[in-house]
Formats: structure tokens, C-alpha cells, sequence
């Protein structure tokens, strides 16, 4: 409870002496978003702290859960519901070091600021090198955590896109290369879901990403290749309609062979006819 005690005070005066934090609609006027924020501690009180006894709100973020270690954080963000972290460094299961590298190898580039002891003060410093954007000692204070994210709202206010336009470059290829990849193994089972799991990062990142850099919705190019494939399928004499309809990912030959028709202008059965 050693840093609640504090920030609890110290909200509680700023608010009575000052009246610092009127309540308001922060996409009211300037438009401006909401960040959802992920708190990460292995001290419950700590993360219950933060959670309940600070007003994110009032400097432009919100809430959106709190994990014991990085794996557990990791598997937040995954569903695309975090927008920043703020974690302790030492933690068991993944430390907070681990969480900044694993996001930052897999090219999510999500902010991350660093809740950490003096002793280990030299230690976040280290960990700039993955994208970490703050750091904020223990004991903390009131003053110095919303110092610090008042600073990273408004770099992310100014940003276009907080994730998609961070994305660029040989990273950004690698994330399209590596979901081309799958989608050309696992056609006939693919899903932007699972393009989105094996890649670390979320479904609607990976979709607007997907079409900004192809052309191309995810869902479009996964029919235009499971019907190259199907074309491919059908020059085999041995495969029966039905069953090139299941070895691309249709359980339903009707529905095969209506999207088979409307890809390629005639049924399988012609295709085939006409090919052979």
C-alpha cells in the first residue's frame, strides 16, 4: 500500500485546492481520443491502486484492465484492447523487460512506461532500446505519473495513427510476408483471428494493415486464394467437386461452387470440362 496512501492524498488536495480535474468529454471540442490503458503489477494492491485511486480520465485515458505479469498482459493485448502499458519491471511468469521486447521483436508498437524501483532505475534505462517510452520511480507520486502521461498524450495525440503508421518499413513487411505465409499453408482453415494470434497483434490492426499495405481485405484475398486453388484442385480428375470444396475450406458444396461461380464466371463442373 505504499504508493496508494500518497496518490490518494495527493489527488484529493489537487482536486479541493486547485480544482485541476473538472469533469469533461474528451472527444468534446478538440475530438480528441481516449486511450486505453493496461496497468501491469504483480502487487494486487498496487494495480488496484492505480486502477481505482488515480483519475486517468481527467489526462485523456481509460482504463481497460490490469494483468499480474507480461504474459498475462500479452495476452490483453493480443485482442486489440490496449492502446498503452503501464507495468512494473520486475514481475514473475514475464518480466516487464520481456513484455517491451516480445512487443517490440513482434512489431506491435504499442507505448509502454515503466514502473520501477531506484534499484532498478539503470535497468529501464536499458530497455529504451524496445520502444519504452517512460519511466516512473517507486515510491511514485501523484505529480510524477501524470507528468509523464500527460507528456505521451499528447505525442500520441499528434501521431495519425498511434499503431497503424507506427508500423513501417522491414517490420511491417515482415508482418505482411509472415501472413501471406500462413495464409498460403492454411488456407482452407485461415482466419484473420489466427493471422492476427501468430503475428501478436489484434484482428483489427492486422485487417486495416493488411488492406493499407495489399489492397485488399483480408477476407477477399483468402477466397481469391482458396479459388486459385480450387482452379489448381480441379485439373486432378482423382478429386471429386466435393472434395476440392473441403481441401479449400468449405464444408458446404453449394457454397463452393456460388463463390466458385461468381470468381470464375462458370461452375466447377464446367471449369473443369472447359480446362480439361
Amino acid at each position: 500500500m505504499g504508493i496508494l496512501k500518497p496518490i490518494r492524498a495527493e489527488v484529493k488536495s489537487a482536486k479541493r485546492r486547485f480544482d485541476i480535474f473538472p469533469r469533461r468529454n474528451l472527444h468534446s471540442g478538440l475530438g480528441l481520443p481516449m486511450y486505453r490503458l493496461l496497468i501491469v503489477d504483480d502487487e494486487e494492491d498496487i494495480r488496484r491502486g492505480l486502477s481505482e485511486f488515480f483519475p486517468w480520465e481527467e489526462i485523456g485515458f481509460k482504463v481497460a484492465g490490469a494483468a499480474e505479469h507480461g504474459k498475462q498482459a500479452l495476452e490483453i493485448i493480443r485482442r486489440g484492447e490496449v492502446d498503452i502499458v503501464f507495468c512494473d519491471i520486475r514481475m514473475p511468469v514475464m518480466s516487464g523487460v520481456d513484455l517491451a521486447r516480445t512487443l517490440f521483436e513482434s512489431g506491435v508498437r504499442i507505448p509502454v512506461v515503466f514502473l520501477s524501483a531506484y534499484k532498478d532505475f539503470f535497468y529501464a534505462r536499458q530497455a529504451m532500446e524496445y520502444g519504452v517510452r517512460g519511466y516512473v520511480l517507486k515510491p511514485t507520486s501523484y505529480v510524477e505519473i501524470q507528468s509523464v502521461f500527460k507528456r505521451l498524450k499528447r505525442e500520441m495525440d499528434l501521431e495519425p495513427s498511434v499503431l497503424l503508421k507506427g508500423e513501417t518499413g522491414r517490420k511491417t513487411d515482415a508482418v505482411i510476408d509472415a501472413i501471406n505465409g500462413y495464409m498460403e499453408r492454411e488456407y482452407a482453415r485461415a482466419s484473420l483471428k489466427e493471422a492476427a494470434r501468430i503475428v501478436h497483434m489484434s484482428s483489427q490492426y492486422v485487417s486495416r494493415l493488411f488492406k493499407e499495405k495489399t489492397g485488399k481485405n483480408f477476407n477477399t484475398h483468402l477466397v481469391e486464394l482458396r479459388m486459385r486453388k480450387a482452379a489448381q484442385l480441379l485439373q486432378d480428375v482423382d478429386y471429386l467437386t466435393y472434395e476440392v470444396s473441403e481441401l479449400v475450406g468449405y464444408s458446404n458444396p453449394k457454397n463452393f461452387t456460388r463463390t466458385f461461380k461468381r470468381y470464375f464466371g462458370v461452375p466447377p463442373r464446367q471449369y473443369r470440362h472447359h480446362s480439361g
